[in-house]
């Protein structure tokens, strides 16, 4: 049992152990079984056992493979009256119509292979599911939430998350997805899918697009942890090992994202003695690794140039200290790698610190208005440079608009406050000076 999973309480013991290796549990049924859905429901008995068993017996000396081998047994029992129903059905009908499937032998197959789990979160997210369901899946198989606990993630009821998780899991049941790992270009193109839908959920963690919550914490560590996870098992992908570098070093920020009160704090005002310094010194040993992968001929891409930004902050001890110049370049490099509306209007925001909010402003008016929907990002950015400006009066309608727009209460209350204080400088200040 790792060491990190101990603890004195069977009920605590259970659940850390479950969190730690559902993933191997559920890839290796899955391999055995060939059957996602059936894999899941056999670890699931398997934990309802220790939580049966566990309290009155005590932990055993190493609680997964316990979980396995009943696991395994459990699956054998569900083969075996298969196997007997079948027989009984052709015994009736005096004839077999077909080859029958044969029992598969759990007992001799090996109990963990590392390609289980990169097998089962390619298989999590297959082309066949939504963006929205691979997540959810990959949570479920991967991440070894509950799904209450999803559910709570995405503000959604416990029944419509679980109707998702089901019908994601027949979607690949009717695909006939195979517990196999692609190659060559489809292997690629799943790597991408596999890392944008780690990224989606950390970035739901750490700015929750509705709800009361500013962040969601413990989305935004179980996407570190799939993305650690996922670093291990492909150690030649530099861009795996670039995602993870983003999301340790923008994760080490979060406790300093909220104030004592549990209001906000912007990036320029956090307290950055409560970044997370553990956090960083991985994050920045990941973004390392991938530097000397590319450095062989490796190709990087998003994940990189976006950790490479982010470590920009990392390494300015005060706000002011940070090297807007360099930022502001590597957002230029990203803009043609990946171009986007969220990208510009990072940009935008990069160049106004560089060169000034005019600048940021150039940068930002040619980004579609309507490209990101009714997003607040583009009035909210629009809204600081103009706060930069010294144009209050059109920062304070810009933030209002913005503030109208989001769906999460923390960010609307301190749209609203940027924007109460633009209007009130306006008030007291008179005229404003004009963009140059």
């Amino acid at each position: 049992m790792p060491a990190e999973t101990r603890t004195d309480d069977p009920t605590e013991a259970i659940f850390a152990a479950w969190r730690a290796e559902s993933a191997r549990l559920v890839g290796a049924l899955t391999r055995m079984t060939r059957d996602v859905g059936l894999a899941e429901d056999l670890a699931q008995d398997a934990l309802v056992a220790a939580l049966e068993q566990w309290p009155a017996t005590g932990v055993p000396e190493n609680p997964i493979a316990w979980l396995m081998t009943i696991a395994k047994r459990r699956g054998i029992d569900h083969f075996r009256r298969a196997d007997s129903l079948r027989r009984k059905i052709a015994d009736l009908e005096h004839a077999r119509a077909g080859e029958e499937a044969e029992m598969p032998d759990l007992d001799s197959h090996v109990d963990y292979i590392e390609d289980d789990v990169l097998r089962l979160i390619f298989l999590s997210c297959h082309p066949s599911l939504t963006a929205e369901s691979r997540a959810a899946l990959t949570l479920r198989l991967v991440g070894g939430l509950s799904t209450a606990e999803i559910a709570r993630g995405f503000l959604a009821t416990e029944s419509t998350m679980g109707q998702r998780i089901s019908r994601a899991k027949k979607t690949l049941h009717d695909a006939h997805a195979e517990f196999e790992l692609p190659t060559g270009t489809e292997r690629t193109e799943r790597l991408d899918d596999v890392m944008a839908v780690i990224y989606l959920i950390f970035n739901e963690g750490y700015t929750a697009t509705a709800g009361e919550d500013w962040m969601r914490p413990d989305l935004a560590n179980e996407a570190m942890r799939l993305a650690r996870m996922l670093a291990a098992l492909a150690p030649d992908e530099p861009e795996v090992h670039a995602l993870q570098a983003l999301l340790e070093i923008q994760g080490s920020r979060m406790a300093a994202r909220l104030g004592e009160d549990g209001t906000p704090v912007l990036l320029e005002a956090q307290d950055r003695t409560r970044w997370d310094p553990l956090l960083i010194r991985r994050g920045s040993a990941a973004l390392e690794r991938a530097e000397q992968l590319a450095a062989r001929g490796k190709p990087v891409g998003k994940y990189f140039l976006q950790a490479s930004i982010a470590a920009q902050h990392a390494r300015a001890t005060r706000a002011e200290d940070t090297n807007w110049r360099r930022i502001a370049a590597l957002y230029d490099v990203l803009a043609d790698a990946a171009p986007g509306p969220v990208v510009e209007v990072n940009r935008a925001v990069a160049h106004g610190r560089a060169f000034g909010p005019e600048a940021g402003l150039a940068v930002l008016e040619g980004v579609d208005a309507g490209a990101l929907g009714d997003s607040p990002l583009i009035p909210s950015v629009r809204g600081d440079l103009l706060e930069r400006a010294g144009l209050h009066a059109q920062a304070g309608e810009a933030f209002t608009e913005a503030a109208a727009r989001t769906r999460n209460e923390s960010e609307r209350a301190l749209l609203h406050d940027r924007a109460e204080l633009n209007l009130t400088r306006v008030a007291t200040s008179g005229d404003q000076p004009e963009v140059s």
